[in-house]
């Protein structure tokens, strides 16, 4: 098996074992089926091939499936980032055909019909990319690096450190407006998660924030929820997208619409009619595009940076190559639209692509893709969300109680749904959030802060100055 052989061989021989396993098919006992990627999509193409006559290798950067509808709960102290997380060799183990290599995919030699990753090349007889999709800062470098992303457990954990911290400094801060700033948050795009995020803040400042600091007047605290366009969930229906507003403006968050961000720099965001909000906290939830890996290609892209795939999920020109999920794009949501980049078109697409590889090697022909759409939701702090779903649409607690059996349900492993259900129930019934700790800040990032801070401090001088 080669994942024997991964584990107990040094990198050197790892990369031979690869190259000498890069052979045709005929030269090996079953065709080997690599999957780029452990997400939602890898791991359901991975699963509906459990029973097939093929070998499976799921090639990942991390050792771990995360569950990252969860996210922004792990960024407000709500869940340890173990509960939201599961060991990808955990999860194959149980499937006979399967292994797994911890490594980093650099990209695809289509000729050769080999995957080049850091620990060599490896050969493939049919291929699933699912590498997911990465945030968008729309080629401004400037948004990359003075604003917080939050679209993997480092990025999670990273910004509940930076929250955390700004309470502490907002505590000992003299001056008035650098502690308003210290405690104004600002999140960037009125989507499902900058939504779920501005209600967790306020959530977070009102019920926990407020007992651990009491020398602070926590309504000086201000959570700012910035979007472009005229209107939030812009992909729910309007009754829903009017109800969440309504809600996130009772709970206290300044929604500002129709103001899109020209600029960011060090506890500043600037938008483009000119008006400034001192923040020095910025989440960037204002887009996501697919994986660099999709660049990387040499292929046709569309929007988002996205592979322009067959209605079978085969790349053009490559009927042995599929690609799902973020990476996928393919018209058919809506005309001209392409589906959106979730969880649920994801899995569906990657069981699709599983079976017309099953087909292939049967001969048999592919099939197009067919998403059967269960709906959408969103939470909005305690209590309350949105749901439209078979033609139903609800709010409040009825929402909000489906939002938490459809996320518990979707976890992986009993281990952690019993964690997040523990979780919850505590901070339900105490109001209180049981992570709230600034560790891993190691001296990279310390040297970032610090960087941050002279910025910050010169840029204040300059101001004084002129």
């Amino acid at each position: 098996m080669i994942e024997t052989e991964i584990e107990t061989r040094p990198v050197e021989k790892v990369r031979d074992t690869y190259k000498q396993n890069g052979m045709p098919a005929s030269s090996r006992a079953r065709p080997r089926v690599v999957i780029v990627g452990a997400g939602f999509g890898g791991l359901a193409a991975a699963r509906e091939l459990a029973n097939a006559d093929v070998d499976v290798l799921m090639i990942n950067r991390t050792n771990y499936h995360g569950f990252w509808p969860l996210l922004y709960q792990v960024a407000t102290a709500g869940l340890e980032p173990e509960s939201i997380a599961y060991p990808v060799r955990a999860i194959l183990r149980r499937y006979r055909n399967a292994s797994f290599l911890l490594a980093e995919v650099s990209g695809v030699d289509f000729e050769q019909r080999t995957v080049l990753t850091d620990v060599g090349s490896v050969s493939y007889d049919y291929l699933v990319l699912a590498a997911g999709s990465t945030t968008n800062f729309f080629g401004n470098d400037r948004f990359a690096q003075y604003t917080l992303g939050m679209k993997d457990l480092d990025e999670a954990q990273r910004l509940r450190n930076h929250i955390l911290y700004c309470f502490e400094r907002a505590a000992s801060e003299q001056d008035a407006a650098r502690r308003a700033a210290l405690l104004t948050f600002a999140v960037v795009g009125g989507g499902p998660t900058g939504v779920e995020l501005a209600g967790a803040f306020v959530e977070l400042i009102r019920h926990v924030m407020r007992k651990d600091y009491p020398m602070l007047d926590v309504h000086q605290a201000h959570v700012v929820l910035v979007e472009a366009t005229d209107r939030v969930l812009a992909m729910f229906p309007e009754s829903l997208q009017r109800a969440a507003l309504d809600r996130l403006r009772r709970m206290g968050v300044d929604v500002r619409l129709n103001a899109p961000v020209a600029d960011v720099r060090p506890g500043a965001l600037a938008f483009k009619d000119g008006t400034e909000l001192a923040a020095e906290t910025v989440v960037w939830a204002a887009g996501v595009r697919a994986s660099p890996l999709a660049e990387a290609l040499g292929v046709t892209l569309g929007r988002g940076a996205r592979v322009k795939i067959e209605p079978t999920l085969t790349l053009p020109g490559h009927p042995d190559v599929f690609v799902i999920g973020d990476m996928a794009y393919l018209e058919g949501y809506r005309p001209d639209v392409p589906y959106p980049m979730v969880a649920p078109v994801a899995i569906q697409m990657g069981e699709q692509a599983a079976r017309n590889i099953i087909a292939r090697t049967r001969r048999n022909p592919m099939k197009p893709f067919r998403y059967f759409d269960k709906g959408q939701m969103a939470t909005i702090g305690r209590s309350a969300a949105v749901l439209d779903a078979f033609g139903i649409q609800l709010t409040g607690w009825p929402a909000w109680v489906g939002w938490l059996f459809v996320h518990l349900m979707e976890l992986v492993g009993f281990r952690n749904r019993a964690l997040v259900l523990l979780n919850w129930a505590y901070s339900y019934f105490t109001y209180d959030r049981g992570v709230r700790l600034i560790f891993g800040i190691g001296a990279d990032e310390q040297v970032k802060v610090r960087t941050l801070n002279v910025e910050r401090a010169n840029v204040e001088r300059a101001n004084v100055e002129r």
